[in-house]
């Protein structure tokens, strides 16, 4: 699923492309023709791919002007200027490439070193088009987690030295059609991005923000031979490191860089049925979408795209779609970031709009995909730190964990900070599922609400059950933890039936309690907890009322203004929501009191990792909770009335 950011913003955009623009009337003094064949290749691949210009890093004699390392230099160095920042404020530098100047170091350490920067933290991607995306998902999330303050992502390319004529002597100037096809394709150019957490304003934009919200990558490697690849032999067999030289090694052609064509459709097939994904679970809806980036190569793809986008129903109007391919040319891995600066440096944004890239790589496929929204800079980021908070919740919203790993109290911090990793994936995963986007989007109805609640009354009444199952197997050790425990259950055993005198209220017709079942989800996770409760000490039991009562602290304050809202019903139709709002913030106190005993008798590690293990369990199981209570039951209990299950939930016990 999708890596999301909440407090992850643009603040600049560069770009660095060498030299002047080369026309395809010169390209021919810079990446020769090889044979009588060349000529009609290249004419073939320039009608179809669009590109009039692109720019060259080495010159007419094939000499180098720019290396790789001070492409990337220069992007960040314009991307800097433009934001007019100190590269002093950066403590993270991740960057993409297909390759550097060096086999080793690490591209980024070079970047670094050309930039003569300061000591900081430094990751070195290395792949092809879908680098860039990784460049920015890596800076991304080193905000995210709150290492970092300021992060530049920088790509670049440059595969120009690769074409040069002279490559070719050692196979007599004869190739094949897969690596001349690529001469005329690819060329060089850097882009980099700053990004910040806070919220700085839009270089360029007085009074807007650019937020991103998510980046997701998936790869296909092991579901089809490779595409796109230097450093083997045409068939695959041989790599360049297998000879007995570099010039045994490039007359073998392993030093030639070749896609093989016939594959590409596959590329284009997996990456729209990754977008159909997306668009199903949430992640992205086309009609909101205002901006299209898609890093095709060639413009020959442009309708094999939207063909199947309208195949899948999820097109997005042509008249969207944004590309400076026909004179920029394709960069590669640069490709995304230089195309984002531009039209960032070019358009005219309005909050409020999103914009959407994609970035298909045919390496050995993968496929990557960003989402960005403008936000005006005199807004306020939406957060949900306080319990009782009614703000409406939309994609963005920040629901924070239970406990901020930044106050945890001592020896608890490694605890806290990976159970909120656990908690933001479980919170991202739960508000996509179709119940919550019906609360979101205003389309609960009563029949939903009472068809939810059928379904939440039987998981809420076992809570207390497993609880106190779990503090009868505790040893003489855990002896206060058992009566914390049992405390906390006892305060909780009556919860069902307030849930279940609420469902009456909003007009339930179900008269038997015992007539009422869990969905698929439920009857997972109460077999689950009450394994777990039977086995001897069973602490890591702590790890699932964080979620539990977590979702009622933090989710259900969220929701019940939403729910509200939708259905009309009388104040005491909700007690039981109202209650567990209120009262589960006493109930997380407690819990980081039982946790803190815990630690003391079993020591930190082992203990530490039971409530994590448990915790990343409970999340998957009570998200299969919710997925399921929008389906319909496979069978009806006798005397359970026949209800619309177009939405529902999950228990928050």
């Amino acid at each position: 699923m999708p890596v999301s950011f909440q407090r992850v913003y643009l603040e600049s955009a560069g770009y660095f492309m060498p030299g002047d623009p080369i026309p395809n009337d010169r390209m021919d003094a810079y990446i020769a023709p090889l044979n009588r064949m060349s000529e009609r290749i290249k004419r073939r691949i320039l009608t179809e791919n669009g590109i009039l210009t692109r720019h060259y890093a080495i010159d007419a004699e094939g000499v180098t002007q720019h290396s790789n390392a001070q492409l990337a230099a220069g992007a960040i160095r314009d991307c800097l200027k433009r934001g007019g920042a100190e590269l002093s404020r950066v403590s993270l530098l991740a960057s993409g490439s297909s390759g550097g100047d060096t086999l080793m170091p690490g591209f980024a350490n070079m970047i670094q070193g050309e930039l003569a920067a300061q000591p900081m933290e430094t990751h070195s991607v290395h792949g092809i088009c879908a680098a860039g995306v990784s460049a920015i998902q890596t800076a991304a999330q080193g905000i995210e987690l709150g290492a970092h303050r300021s992060a530049i992502a920088v790509a670049s390319e440059m595969p120009s030295r690769l074409f040069k004529r002279s490559r070719f002597a050692a196979r007599g100037y004869e190739t094949d059609f897969d690596s001349h096809f690529l001469r005329w394709m690819l060329s060089d150019g850097a882009g980099a991005l700053l990004l910040s957490d806070g919220s700085p304003a839009l270089a360029g934009a007085p009074g807007l923000r650019l937020k991103l919200r998510w980046v997701h990558q998936r790869a296909f490697s092991g579901d089809y031979p490779v595409c796109m690849q230097l450093g083997l032999t045409e068939d695959r067999a041989r790599g360049h490191l297998d000879f007995g030289s570099w010039a045994e090694a490039e007359a073998a052609g392993a030093l030639s860089l070749r896609q093989d064509i016939r594959l590409l459709p596959h590329l284009f097939d997996i990456g729209i049925h990754e977008y159909a994904g997306l668009v199903r679970d949430g992640w992205v809806d086309p009609k909101r979408v205002d901006h299209f980036l898609c890093h095709y190569s060639s413009e020959k793809f442009i309708p094999v795209v939207e063909d199947l986008m309208n195949k899948a129903d999820l097109s997005i109007p042509r008249e969207r779609w944004w590309s400076n391919l026909a004179w920029r040319g394709n960069t590669g891995a640069a490709s995304i970031l230089v195309m984002l600066a531009e039209f960032l440096h070019t358009k005219t944004l309005k909050p409020g709009e999103q914009i959407f890239c994609y970035v298909p790589e045919s390496g050995r496929f993968m496929a990557a995909y960003m989402l960005l929204e403008v936000e005006a800079a005199d807004a306020a980021p939406v957060t949900m730190a306080a319990p009782h908070a009614a703000a409406v919740p939309d994609d963005d919203l920040v629901i924070a964990p239970p406990h901020d790993p930044a106050a945890a109290p001592e020896g608890l911090g490694a605890l806290l900070t990976e159970l909120a990793a656990i908690w933001h994936d479980y919170r991202s995963r739960v508000w996509r599922t179709p119940l919550i986007r019906q609360i979101r989007e205003r389309r609960l109805a009563l029949p939903d609400y009472l068809n939810w609640m059928e379904q939440w009354v039987p998981q809420v009444r076992e809570g207390s059950k497993w609880m106190r199952e779990g503090a009868a197997s505790l040893s003489e050790p855990y002896q206060m933890l058992a009566s914390l425990i049992d405390v906390h259950a006892g305060e909780e055993q009556n919860d069902f039936n307030i849930l279940f005198s609420d469902y009456k209220k909003a007009g339930g017709t179900v008269a038997q309690i015992d007539d009422l079942r869990r969905n698929p989800g439920g009857e997972a996770l109460n077999a689950y907890l009450h394994g777990l409760a039977a086995t001897r000490d069973p602490i890591g039991l702590l790890g699932a009322i964080y979620i539990i009562e977590g979702t009622g602290q933090r989710i259900v304050p969220a929701l019940l203004p939403l729910i509200k809202a939708s259905v009309k019903l009388p104040p005491d139709a909700f007690r039981f929501l109202e209650y567990h709002g209120h009262n589960d913030e006493n109930h997380l106190n407690r819990w980081l009191a039982a946790v803190e005993m815990v630690m003391a008798i079993e020591g930190q590690a082992r203990a530490a990792r039971q409530i994590i293990d448990t915790a990343r369990h409970t999340a998957a199981l009570y998200l299969m909770q919710f997925q399921h209570i929008t389906e319909r039951m496979p069978h009806e209990p006798p005397g359970r009335p026949k209800t619309n299950t177009a939405a529902a939930g999950g228990g928050f016990q």
